[in-house]
């Protein structure tokens, strides 16, 4: 028993410790954690969850119908002393109880037909299950990356910042001593104002990603959310690049699957119209008991036990039934015309999306180099300004040219990482 007790126990921590709580209102998350806790606490998912449930209940009910139908019933009836007049005699009409037990058993070919429909709502439920969760992982990851994109901009920005308050602090010593002029100076300021004014917008933007990630995370508004991979660690460039010789099988994608299934019950309705006017069988068993509160004799003419068994065969609809059928048929030829057209725009779509993909892999790697660049050419003017070769100009524009080529360039990995996943999604990866 201490030895069951100690493995519960340890289950629980390793529960508990799936997600690093760093303590009240902190939490540290990897990609996979945050996707694993978002899909374990979203409401959107259970309700999808839930509505499995809901398919399966109405799956038993539908079963149920079919199986034998038991009903009891009980009365008293007193007719105050009457007694039945027969001419000669006269019977008495004591006061009485019945109890009646009834089983029933009905069939019908509408019956099997929603059996069939209700399993393939059950497939539909959880494909849906299935992609939600597909769904809420995709935003989640699409969230992580967009707070380390940030934050690292936000990094990029305070190290222009560092660099221009310095050649900012030399400027204003060399004006102080007369050397060179104050515009120089007041140029380097309203850089390093426009730089503060850039860097407390991008803070603004990533307290928005962090609350949209709390809402994904349902997680309370003041949580604080610890990232615990960078952006080196999870992009690979390698890896989405492998994506574009992925063969696109349709049969994976869950919107296919959920057209599909859509045309199944379009089909299976057919068969349905035309059984609710087809017909019914049934049988039953009633069992009918009698107890007289008086000892008086009586006439009892109702059988203890009976049996029967009936049929029921529609005739003529007056072309209702011609018409529904009509209608059931048109409505399926319509869904094939969908699913047809579905899977033409899916193949279309996945060839749109290699290209975006190649192509923001293609702007990656320009922008990267264009940083590299833009990064030693304000160095080396920033260099030579500190020794009064180059302007304050030069400072400024080759400062706005790095923060252009910066912005360009944490673009080109949002670019990468948004087509990535829209094919992965294609894919089902």
């Amino acid at each position: 028993m201490m030895k069951q007790t100690g493995l519960f126990v340890l289950a629980l921590l390793v529960v508990a410790g799936a997600f690093a709580q760093d303590g009240p209102g902190r939490i540290s998350l990897t990609l996979d954690e945050a996707q694993r806790y978002a899909i374990e606490h979203n409401r959107t998912l259970a309700n999808a969850s839930i509505d499995i449930q809901k398919v399966q209940a109405s799956r038993w009910q539908t079963i149920a119908g079919m199986l034998p139908q038991v009903s009891a019933s009980s009365a008293y009836s007193n007719m105050m002393g009457y007694k039945m007049n027969l001419g000669t005699m006269q019977i008495s009409m004591p006061p009485y109880a019945t109890f009646n037990v009834t089983t029933n058993v009905a069939l019908s070919g509408a019956q099997i037909v929603s059996l069939q429909l209700s399993k393939i709502s059950r497939k539909m439920a959880d494909i849906n299950l299935h992609k939600s969760e597909r769904d809420i992982a995709e935003q989640v990851e699409t969230l992580y990356y967009s707070a380390l994109v940030v934050e690292e901009t936000i990094g990029l920005l305070e190290k222009n910042m560092e660099s221009m308050l310095k050649l900012l602090r030399i400027t204003q010593n060399s004006v102080d001593v007369g050397v060179a002029e104050q515009t120089d100076a007041d140029q380097l300021k309203v850089q390093a104002a426009s730089l503060e004014s850039t860097i407390n917008t991008t803070r603004s933007s990533l307290e928005m990603v962090y609350n949209s990630l709390r809402i994904q995370l349902c997680l309370e508004d003041d949580t604080e959310i610890v990232l615990t991979e960078s952006l080196d660690d999870l992009l690979n460039v390698q890896r989405a690049a492998a994506l574009l010789a992925e063969k696109f099988d349709i049969e994976r994608n869950y919107d296919y699957q959920l057209l599909k299934q859509n045309t199944e019950l379009a089909r299976k309705q057919i068969a349905l119209t035309g059984w609710s006017n087809g017909p019914t069988f049934s049988v039953y068993h009633q069992y009918s008991g009698r107890h007289n509160f008086s000892d008086e004799p009586t006439m009892n003419m109702t059988p203890p036990n009976m049996i029967g068994a009936q049929i029921n065969i529609p005739i003529f609809t007056s072309g209702k039934m011609t018409a529904a059928m009509k209608d059931a048929r048109l409505s399926y030829k319509k869904q094939l015309n969908q699913l047809e057209d579905s899977e033409l725009a899916l193949r279309v779509q996945h060839r749109q999306l290699v290209y975006n993909l190649n192509s923001a892999l293609e702007k990656y790697d320009i922008q990267k180099k264009s940083v590299e660049v833009a990064q030693r050419v304000f160095d080396n003017i920033a260099l030579k300004y500190e020794h009064g070769v180059s302007s304050s100009m030069d400072v400024t524009n080759s400062g706005t040219n790095l923060v252009t080529a910066q912005s360009n360039y944490v673009q080109a990995v949002l670019d990468i990482v948004s087509a990535q996943l829209a094919l992965e999604t294609m894919l089902n990866k």
